[in-house]
């Protein structure tokens, strides 16, 4: 088989597990902790920032690591159907349209910092743990 359709199977098959497991953890914190805010949007980002990072630390991060397959299917694939930034920037958007122009903020920001922050916390957990 072509390396190339190899490597696209890979990012597929983890975009396919990375998108139903973004829903599933959406609608369970939808389920714990109401509609009001997208909490399930920002707990995917963020939890996806910090296993990015750690992806990152663990596989390197050069052109021969995004050729492999292990980076397409983990991190182009499976973290790449499971974090959103549609999701993040429709959800902060209603929430400003709506009046909500604090909670849309807290929303855009919490994501950008703690993410920022959390992909670098994984980076460094994983340079530390090999």
């Amino acid at each position: 088989m072509n390396a190339n359709i190899g490597l696209l199977l890979m990012m597929a098959a983890g975009g396919a597990l990375g998108g139903m497991a973004r829903m599933a953890v959406s609608q369970r914190l939808a389920r714990l902790a109401g509609t009001s805010f997208p909490w399930g949007t920002l707990v995917v980002n963020l939890s996806g920032a910090l296993l990015a990072g750690g992806m990152a630390g663990w596989l390197g991060m050069s052109r021969d690591t995004a050729m492999s397959g292990g980076w397409s299917l983990l991190v182009v694939g499976l973290l790449g159907g499971y974090t959103t930034v549609s999701s993040l920037s429709l959800q902060s958007l209603t929430l400003w349209q709506s009046g909500r122009r604090a909670a849309a903020l807290a929303n855009v920001s919490a994501t950008t910092i703690a993410g920022l922050a959390l992909a670098a916390l994984g980076w460094w957990l994983t340079g530390r743990l090999a």
